[in-house]
């Protein structure tokens, strides 16, 4: 005492509130007893303690000579969420008054109870301090919520496995008020050692019943699904009533759906079966010895999850309000407890085992390490907590333009010879940007698309960027709705019937959309272009593809397998097919022009040559800019846009010629709709980034 600077005496208070609690906080209370030079204890006692429906578990309090110095009537009747709610508020309205009279130093609480919750917040808003048993645990209701609120307003916290601990600290509690003691009750369990065992068995389950011959079953409402836990109930009893085995039935606790499960003992004549015992309460000392030498235990206590595998007595865990417990091998789980059948056939794959005993849950001298840890609280800290919170990357600007900026996406363009992943922020900036040549086969191809794509979303983090999706712009037919493309032209070979979305969901866990090019570049000019606005407008890539609209029933072959389409004619492909004639017959050089000899021939050397006045050049050109141009004109006859946008490389050399024809051919209703080239740098990344950017680009995504 005289290393903390406490002076006197530490005054400690345990408030008790039912049957379960009592059998972790009564070895503490015995421990607090024995050591009077250091401690002066108070207990107070309420909740279902109180309720003869429940035992008046008070009473053992009192054979356990401890003086109760307060007792608390708080339990509304009518077991349901109301009635909960209603016996918190009414404990919160008579603790003050308690706690004022009392002044302990320290309030000791346990578990995750409804009425441990008004026992913290009532300590926490009068300033006393607050050590919490069992916290960081995790079960699987409502109870989970309780717990960590009540880890939220303790100052101190007792946790019972190295697992609760870490979930202690992940919730940014202070280490070093945290002490991994193991469960108070197995410093009991672990002694105990009473060799008249059968004298308890007979007592509660008749004379004639053997060792390892009997069941304890022991089922409490799940809160949060009240109905089916009362479902679940009825199935168990009849399971056991068929497994025909005698059977130790203690009554639920006092949650919301207790009184029908009740209801359902009774309607099933468990009471008075002679397979049956049914009881309220059973001292903790004989329940030990009752579940040690049990064929089984079964319902969804979490006794039988913690205290019970100290004896390797098999258990079985019915339903969900214990799923996040950790448990020794002697726990067999019936998560959908639905059925009587599965019920039975658990029964008949448990009753009768021995596993190991497990100490996940302790070592048997857990009190000693509390009783100390108490010693070590120093009354002179601040009271108020402190939380621990992890480091987090300072905001470089609380500016909005800056935070909208760092909301990003993924944009993935798969051409027809390169592959590109971009960065693109929620403004249209492409953040960064990797390039590669794109592989021939299929599975070269989609593992350099997720290679690429890791390592983009790896260097967003670095970049500030928060990448929202994936979006993936690609050649050919596409369903976006299944995020699969259907059919590709040959210039992306095996990209046929090609699921992209799921590799590449699973592997960055981010949401894929997928679309055609053509579609990504009308969505890029909507978004970031010159359709912004507009309600309609057509947009037309001009590139290494361009699309198989028939302008010419006898025109040249297309890789599409028709004759004539405006990609025979127009896209670089056809240029660069071209180009290689008019060098092979030393018909595309001109003066000031040359072509090195490791260096392929390609349709920027076809528009070069037309630019320094060769003729034939400039006649391939104008004949292609004129299937472009037939092309736009049926769109315009067919879809009367407002605005035509040609996009890509290719578009200021086709633009002149596309308006000639439209002057030539089009109907002169339509002749003035306006036809401009694209100003955006990559229409395919910022398409496919819109998808992800814009709700309103999404068509059916």
């Amino acid at each position: 005492m005289e290393k903390n600077g406490n002076n006197r005496k530490l005054r400690v208070c345990v408030a008790t509130c039912n049957r379960a609690d009592y059998s972790k906080l009564a070895p503490i209370m015995f421990g607090i007893k024995t050591e009077p030079e250091f401690f002066e204890l108070d207990v107070v006692v309420l909740g279902s303690h109180l309720i003869d429906d429940y035992g008046n578990t008070y009473r053992m309090i009192e054979q356990d000579d401890f003086d109760i110095n307060t007792r608390l009537h708080t339990i509304v009747r009518g077991e349901d969420e109301a009635a909960m709610v209603e016996s918190v508020g009414l404990a919160l309205v008579k603790l003050p008054d308690v706690l004022n009279r009392l002044k302990p130093d320290i309030m000791i609480v346990h578990g995750d109870r409804f009425d441990a919750l008004a026992l913290a917040t009532s300590a926490a808003l009068m300033n006393i301090r607050i050590l919490h048993i069992e916290g960081g645990e995790v079960s699987g209701t409502i109870d989970d919520s309780i717990r960590h609120a009540i880890t939220k307003l303790a100052h101190y916290h007792v946790c019972c496995t190295r697992s609760a601990e870490q979930h202690l600290i992940s919730m940014c509690e202070d280490h070093d008020r945290i002490l991994l003691a193991g469960c108070p009750s197995y410093d009991k369990l672990l002694s105990a050692k009473n060799k008249d065992y059968m004298s308890i068995i007979r007592m509660w389950l008749g004379d004639d019943v053997k060792s390892k011959d009997y069941i304890v079953a022991l089922q409490h409402p799940v809160t949060t699904d009240i109905k089916h836990s009362i479902k679940m109930f009825e199935l168990t009893l009849d399971a056991l009533i068929s497994f025909n085995k005698r059977t130790l039935v203690l009554f639920p606790n006092i949650d919301a759906g207790s009184k029908e499960m009740v209801r359902v003992m009774r309607k099933k004549g468990i009471e008075h079966h002679p397979n049956f015992r049914a009881v309220k309460h059973v001292p903790f000392d004989q329940f030990i010895q009752l579940v040690a030498h049990a064929g089984c235990m079964i319902g969804n206590s979490s006794c039988g999850v913690r205290e019970v595998g100290a004896f390797g007595t098999p258990v079985i865990n019915l339903g969900t309000r214990q799923i996040g417990r950790e448990t020794g091998e002697n726990v067999l789980h019936v998560r959908d407890a639905d059925t009587q059948d599965k019920i039975l056939q658990a029964l008949h794959l448990q009753f009768g085992k021995q596993y190991p005993c497990s100490k996940i849950y302790g070592d048997g001298n857990a009190v000693p390490r509390i009783l100390k840890f108490l010693k070590s609280i120093d009354l002179h800290e601040p009271l108020q907590k402190k939380f621990c919170f992890p480091p987090v990357k300072e905001n470089i600007s609380q500016d909005i333009d800056h935070i909208l900026e760092t909301l990003s996406a993924l944009a993935v363009d798969l051409g027809g010879t390169n592959l590109r992943v971009a960065i693109v922020s929620m403004k249209g900036e492409i953040v960064k940007k990797y390039t590669q040549f794109n592989p021939k086969t299929y599975e070269e191809r989609i593992n350099l698309i997720l290679q690429m794509c890791v390592e983009a979303a790896a260097e967003a983090v670095k970049l500030n960027c928060r990448i929202l999706g994936v979006g993936i712009s690609t050649g050919g037919r596409v369903n976006p709705r299944e995020g699969i493309v259907l059919h590709s032209t040959k210039l992306i070979q095996e990209w046929n019937s090609v699921d992209l979305r799921t590799p590449l969901s699973d592997t960055l866990h981010l949401p894929v959309w997928i679309d055609n090019d053509g579609n990504c570049a009308a969505l890029a000019e909507r978004k970031f272009g010159q359709g912004k606005g507009l309600e309609n407008f057509v947009t037309l890539i001009t590139g290494t593809e361009l699309g198989h609209l028939v302008v010419s029933l006898d025109g040249p072959d297309c890789s599409c397998g028709s004759h004539g389409c405006i990609e025979a004619y127009a896209s670089g492909t056809a240029l660069q097919r071209e180009a290689k004639k008019l060098h092979d017959e030393d018909l595309l050089l001109v003066e000031g022009m040359s072509v090195p000899k490791d260096e392929a021939v390609g349709a920027l050397h076809l528009i070069q040559a037309a630019k320094l006045g060769n003729a034939k050049a400039q006649s391939i050109l104008r004949t292609a800019g004129t299937a472009l141009g037939l092309g736009v004109v049926n769109i315009l006859h067919t879809m009367n846009p407002s605005l035509v946008i040609l996009s890509g490389v290719l578009a200021s050399h086709y633009i002149h010629t596309v308006k000639d024809v439209i002057r030539q051919q089009a109907l002169s209703s339509v002749q003035d709709v306006d036809v401009v080239v694209s100003d955006l740098v990559d229409p395919a990344l910022l398409g496919a980034a819109s998808m992800v950017l814009d709700y309103t680009t999404r068509r059916i995504y």
